[in-house]
C-alpha cells in the first residue's frame, strides 16, 4: 500500500514552528484524526524535491503558500508540469489554498488578486452540488481562509464544487482525479489568528477585527478531512489505511 505525498510549497515562520509545526505537520494532524493509519511522505518542491516516479504514491496534496501562481519562481513551472502529469495519469490530487489555485492555473484556469480584498477568518462556502461520495447532509461548510488571490475562471474539465459571494470558486472537482479547496481545513484558529495579526498592515484595520471575531464560530476542518478521505476512497487509490 502507498502513502499520501505532500508537496510542500512554503514554510511556517521559524518562530512559530515549535507551536504549530510546518504545513505538512498540520495536514498530517487533521487527516490522521480522520484515519490514524494513513502514511505520508513530504517533498519540498521549492527545493526541487519530487518522487522518482509519480505512481510510487497513492495520492498527492499541494499545500498553501504565500507565493502567487502567476509570479516568477523557478520552482513553479516544474510543479505545474508535475500537476498536469498527475491529472493525465489519474493519480488523485488534492489542492489547498495556493494548491487549489495552482492546480486551476496549471489546467487552464485563471487566477488573480481579488478586487474584494483579503479573505480571512472563518468563511461559509455553499456546496454547489454534491457527488454521491460526498458525506455530508449540510448545504454549506465553515472553513478558515487566508487569501488575496482567487480562481476567477475554472478549467474546462473541472467542476465548481463550492463557493460563496466573496469567493465564487471555492472548491473544484474532477471525478476520480482532483479535489481542491480555497480554505484551510488544516489550520487551527490560533494559527489563523497569529497569521492575521502578523499581516494587519495588509489586511486593514477595518477587516481584521471582524475576521478575528469570526474565529469564535468554529470551523469544519475535521469534516473536510473526512470528505477528502471519502474522495480518495471513491478514486480507489491504493493508500495505506484508506479502506474501500
Amino acid at each position: 500500500m502507498k502513502s499520501i505525498a505532500i508537496l510542500k510549497t512554503d514554510s511556517v515562520r521559524p518562530e512559530w514552528v515549535e507551536r504549530f509545526g510546518e504545513y505538512p505537520d498540520m495536514f498530517q494532524a487533521v487527516l490522521k484524526r480522520a484515519n490514524p493509519d494513513l502514511q505520508f511522505t513530504v517533498y519540498d518542491v521549492q527545493l526541487g524535491e519530487y518522487p522518482k516516479t509519480k505512481d510510487q504514491h497513492g495520492a498527492y496534496l499541494v499545500t498553501g503558500s504565500k507565493a502567487g501562481v502567476y509570479e516568477d519562481h523557478d520552482w513553479l513551472p516544474p510543479l505545474e508540469d508535475f500537476v498536469r502529469d498527475l491529472v493525465q495519469a489519474e493519480i488523485p490530487l488534492i489542492g489547498i489554498c495556493f494548491g487549489h489555485q495552482l492546480i486551476a492555473h496549471a489546467l487552464g484556469g485563471q487566477v488573480n488578486k481579488s478586487d474584494k480584498g483579503w479573505g480571512v477568518g472563518v468563511h461559509r462556502h455553499v456546496w454547489r452540488f454534491q457527488p454521491e461520495w460526498l458525506i455530508t447532509s449540510e448545504s454549506e461548510f465553515k472553513v478558515l481562509v487566508s487569501h488575496q488571490d482567487q480562481v476567477h475562471k475554472a478549467p474546462e474539465d473541472l467542476q465548481v464544487l463550492a463557493g460563496s459571494d466573496f469567493c465564487p470558486i471555492a472548491a473544484l472537482y474532477k471525478p476520480g482525479a482532483v479535489l481542491t479547496f480555497q480554505g484551510h481545513p488544516e489550520f487551527v484558529p490560533e494559527y489563523s489568528k497569529t497569521l492575521m495579526v502578523s499581516r494587519e498592515d495588509r489586511i486593514g484595520d477595518e477587516a481584521l477585527p471582524k475576521a478575528l471575531a469570526s474565529l469564535d464560530q468554529g470551523h469544519d476542518g475535521d469534516a473536510l478531512a473526512e470528505i477528502i478521505l471519502a474522495f480518495l476512497r471513491e478514486t480507489k487509490s491504493p493508500l495505506t489505511g484508506i479502506g474501500h
